[in-house]
């Protein structure tokens, strides 16, 4: 154990408030000190490197460290953001927004946030509970806020929470950019390379916002799709998956004049633990089984889960070929069908456009050249989603959809399952279920399917050595498909979206992307097939699959 490090830990946990953490730390110190080779790999392994500004802010495990969420890390956060800001405007006090969900210290982290934001001489408005993503993202606009930072992890595993940053202004209220959020990790360096978080000035002069901005939130969402008098006959399951997306979406049906659903009731409510799930992400295999449970008993229409912020929106249909008789739509599913909502009513709006990620499918390009709208295809995530010009829909194949750009700049799963209540409603009005408005969108704009593989690692190097091979080799094949050009995105030609991320176009007119999640130690890879039948274009991406894992089987 270097003496270095072993001072690293002591500093560190001399300014840490939270006494959880410190005692935590403290046992690791002795152990290490005495030679325990794990705690001195665990030692290395929480202050060897800095949580970074990574998809929209910082994300990570809960634990003591410069490698770890923790109330020390989110204080120097903090600290360093609001110093930016004042950079930004220093002739008055910008304003913040925080909201938290209802992971564990999501509470302590975001107020923490607002005392340094106030004590910097910022305008800081704790909103009054916790609550979802989407709300935070709406009043930051709302308020004509100069930021907002929202406390959550997402999707992430129970031990994780994040800090998601937005900016308001010319950014209108999207997730942070390059290069702000440069600008943001140089300042939150010099914090802490400063010293003790706790010598930062603090105050309690923060305001905590009133109820009326998420009635406001409520009236705005609710006018996105209010019900048609056939809504009244609709049998829906909800699931919040133990955040907190039930309260203010239950309010916005009532709003919206649709029937209330019938809930996962052990899922309703915000629990840290996430007890009934091992991953509280409606992609996860098992994460909607206790839904499908409920659908089934009451024989339901279809479903509708949100993640525990109730950024992402899952929907599923029944469906006698799949297992227990019900399946969720993926989110190209799902997302084309907002996005042909979203032009039919756009038609003839001149500058109109319908935005995705560069992994999302071709098909939103066809809806759009259909319809006579602009498209454009962008990197993944909303930050880049919501900037795209003229966009009145937006999405991205892991679940986000962005219907109701005027209010909020985000991925928003409650404005996205009041229009699906939408759709089902007037599907149901014309003797048709969401499985009929799929099969009307093949027979309309041609007929996509898509698949993922992902390959969840413990060593994320695996994920990088993987990368380099698919460079160093490039693959000529992928199963029986021959490939016919293939894209480095990290030397993409000027104007077109950048990153690391490999596409495969191949000679039948499928597609296969390669990245590394943004997010999550995960390899995933993007299979998109258009065909003359909807059966053959899911042909194609089943054999693509097989090949897919061959080619990562081989080169990992």
């Amino acid at each position: 154990m270097s003496a270095d490090r072993l001072a690293q830990a002591r500093a560190w946990l001399r300014q840490d408030p939270d006494h959880e953490t410190r005692d935590e730390l403290a046992g690791l110190i002795t152990r290490a000190a005495s030679g325990d080779e794990n705690a001195v790999a665990e030692l290395d392994d929480r202050f060897g490197s800095r949580l970074a500004f990574g998809t929209a802010g910082l994300r990570g495990e809960l634990g003591a460290g410069s490698n770890r969420m923790n109330r020390v890390l989110v204080a120097q956060a903090a600290a360093g953001f609001a110093a930016y800001l004042r950079e930004k405007s220093p002739d008055r006090a910008p304003t913040v927004v925080i909201g938290y969900d209802g992971r564990r210290n999501s509470r302590v982290f975001a107020t923490d946030s607002a005392e340094i934001f106030a004590g910097a001489g910022l305008r800081a408005v704790l909103l009054p509970r916790l609550l979802p993503t989407p709300v935070l993202a709406f009043a930051v606009r709302h308020l004509q806020a100069d930021a907002g930072v929202m406390v959550t992890a997402s999707h992430n595993p129970p031990n994780d929470n994040g800090y998601k940053v937005y900016l308001g202004g010319a950014d209108a209220g999207s997730q942070i950019v390059a290069p702000a959020d440069a600008e943001i990790a140089a300042h939150i360096e010099k914090v802490a390379d400063a010293g003790d978080v706790g010598a930062l000035p603090r105050s309690a002069s923060y305001e905590t916002a009133g109820e009326d901005v998420v009635s406001a939130y409520i009236e705005a969402t609710a006018a996105v799709a209010p019900a048609p008098s056939s809504a009244s006959g609709l049998r829906w399951v909800y699931t919040a998956m133990h955040g907190v997306g039930w309260e203010t979406l239950s309010r916005i049906v009532e709003r919206a004049g649709y029937p209330q659903p019938m809930v996962v009731g052990e899922q309703l409510s915000p629990d840290a633990t996430f007890r009934t799930v091992a991953f509280p992400n409606p992609e996860e295999p098992g994460a909607m089984d206790l839904a499908f449970a409920k659908a089934r008993r009451v024989q339901a229409d279809f479903i509708l889960a949100n993640d525990p912020d109730a950024d992402r929106l899952a929907v599923a249909i029944p469906d006698p070929s799949a297992d227990g008789g019900w399946r969720r739509l993926t989110g190209n599913e799902v997302g084309l069908l907002l996005g042909a909502r979203a032009a039919r009513a756009a038609q003839g709006t001149p500058g109109a456009a319908l935005a995705c990620s560069l992994v999302s499918s071709p098909g939103l390009g066809a809806i759009a050249a259909h319809h006579g709208l602009d498209f454009h295809e962008t990197l993944t995530g909303f930050k880049w989603i919501s900037r795209a010009p003229g966009i009145v829909f937006g999405y991205e194949e892991a679940l986000g959809y962005l219907v109701n750009p005027g209010t909020v700049r985000d991925k928003d799963g409650i404005s996205a399952a009041v229009a699906v209540l939408g759709l089902a409603a007037e599907a149901r009005d014309r003797g048709v279920g969401i499985a009929d408005l799929l099969d009307e969108l093949g027979e309309t704009y041609g007929h996509f399917a898509s698949g993922q593989v992902s390959i969840r690692v413990d060593d994320v190097s695996i994920i990088a050595d993987v990368m380099l091979s698919l460079r160093t080799l490039p693959p000529t094949m992928i199963g029986a498909h021959p490939i016919g050009a293939a894209e480095d995105l990290l030397n993409a030609a000027p104007g077109a979206p950048t990153g690391d991320v490999l596409r495969y176009r191949l000679a039948d007119g499928a597609r296969v992307i390669v990245r590394p999640s943004g997010t999550e130690p995960k390899l995933k890879v993007y299979i998109d097939a258009k065909a003359e039948s909807a059966e053959r274009a899911r042909e194609t991406v089943a054999e693509l699959d097989t090949g897919v894992r061959a080619l990562l089987a081989e080169r990992s």
